[in-house]
């Protein structure tokens, strides 16, 4: 099926700059951009949708999350990272099954979709579930199943979370039409031996692998891992070969130079998440310096437990306005380097080279704002609204693939009662107390 979008506003990309091109149309032929411009296209088109008012933008892509933990959503609020995660989060964890995952991944699904993110990257149990939800959204994800070994004796043969991994991504990576890759995940250092972390790594580099893994997110767990094992946690892992394939972290607050240089010689990539780590009181990661090496950074929203949303304009907004306090200048961010950093950014850490921009040729996943709100008005800088004032609740349409996935409060691919209804029930089971 071949779309016009006529009368829309959109964002554009000019090198490390984006500008709105106002009064245009934006070309769909199946699932990609074949036209973008000012002036009526002459080919023919099946179905024009007129978007005056809109201003269109590349879908967001959300690059660090934890999809089922929309249901852990509050819970352990105002308690630090270590007492937060081994105190309330894990013994919440240890109660899930496959049906409590899935209607959390259906949920977190409706929640992104409505907010505009067309793509995320996922670290829990149970992926295949959140797998097939993806699947029948018909959104992008990179999957993994994380793995952890607490046991110093547990040998790599007998880790059922290696052979997990393995099994997803030979059955799932680059499945449903490329819209599913499979990654490979190391939760932290902290939550694995030295043994299973390098066989697993060996395992991923063999493939190819891109290794998702949290990284110095506190000051604790990097000052732990220095006296532990006499080195940073990045060199942690870069000594066992963790950055020779493809990696990116999630975090890295507490990183230090030497760190940052790791990153760079290795073209690992990192995800800032502003929110969570603001809300842990974890610090501030030094993103501003890592853009300046020309580290690849992209945006996350971590779970909805940390969080508590899945809301990256908030993300974009904190990104743009928390390092200008702390470094005490209002030129260290700014929109392009932020917007860049949710989407372009995003898709490069994804390694999906045909998303994360509008151009002709690439996938058509894009987003529309609607701009008739007082917040939003009058729109002097359209590209500044974007990240210093539009709100998730602004984004009227959500496409994927030249789909329509959401469109003003309507879910095309999901039964939205029976993803409520199916929470209420995990909600239950989890929650309810023994009489």
């Amino acid at each position: 099926m071949k779309t016009l979008f006529k009368n829309c506003d959109v964002l554009l990309r000019d090198g490390d700059r984006f500008f709105v091109q106002e009064n245009s149309y934006i070309g769909i032929d199946n699932d990609r951009i074949d036209y973008i411009g000012t002036e009526i296209p002459k080919a023919d088109y099946d179905y024009k949708k007129d978007m005056a008012g809109k201003l269109v933008m590349p879908g967001l892509i959300n690059c660090h999350n934890h999809c089922p933990m929309v249901l852990l959503r509050g819970i352990g609020s105002d308690l630090p990272l270590d007492k937060w995660l081994f105190g309330t989060v894990f013994p919440i964890e240890d109660k899930l099954n496959a049906e409590h995952i899935s209607a959390g991944s259906y949920l977190a699904i409706m929640e992104m979709l409505r907010g505009g993110t067309v793509s995320f990257s996922d670290m829990y149990f149970e992926p295949h579930t959140t797998i097939e939800a993806v699947a029948k959204s018909g959104m992008r994800a990179n999957i993994t199943r994380p793995v952890q070994s607490f046991d110093p004796n547990e040998m790599p043969e007998d880790s059922y979370r290696i052979k997990e991994s393995l099994e997803l991504f030979d059955k799932y990576n680059n499945t449903f039409d490329g819209r599913v890759l499979v990654d490979f995940c190391i939760h932290a250092e902290y939550t694995v031996t030295e043994r299973i972390a390098k066989a697993y790594i060996d395992m991923c580099n063999e493939r190819n692998g891109l290794l998702h893994i949290h990284l110095s997110e506190t000051e604790k767990e990097h000052r732990e891992c220095k006296e532990k094992y006499g080195k940073t946690p990045a060199k942690w892992f870069d000594d066992m070969g963790a950055f020779d394939s493809r990696a990116f972290l999630a975090h890295c607050v507490e990183v230090e130079d030497s760190d940052l240089e790791i990153f760079k010689s290795k073209n690992v990539s990192v995800v800032h998440n502003p929110t969570s780590n603001m809300k842990l009181g974890s610090g501030f990661a030094r993103i501003p310096k890592m853009l300046d090496m020309g580290i690849n950074v992209a945006l996350g929203t971590d779970g909805a437990a940390s969080n508590n949303n899945l809301d990256m304009f908030e993300e974009m907004h904190l990104a743009s306005v928390i390092h200008n306090g702390y470094l005490k200048d209002a030129t260290v961010m700014n929109a392009d380097t932020v917007i860049k950093m949710a989407t372009v950014n995003g898709a490069k850490l994804q390694g999906r080279a045909d998303c994360g921009e509008i151009k002709v040729g690439n996938k058509a996943d894009m987003i529309a704002i609607d701009l008739n709100a007082p917040h939003l008005y009058p729109a002097l800088d359209k590209k500044a609204l974007i990240t210093y004032a539009a709100q998730s609740s602004d984004v009227c349409m959500t496409m994927v693939d030249g789909k329509v996935l959401y469109e003003n409060g309507e879910y095309k691919t999901i039964d939205a009662e029976k993803v409520y209804y199916d929470v209420k029930n995990a909600f239950n089971n989890l929650y309810k107390k023994e009489v």
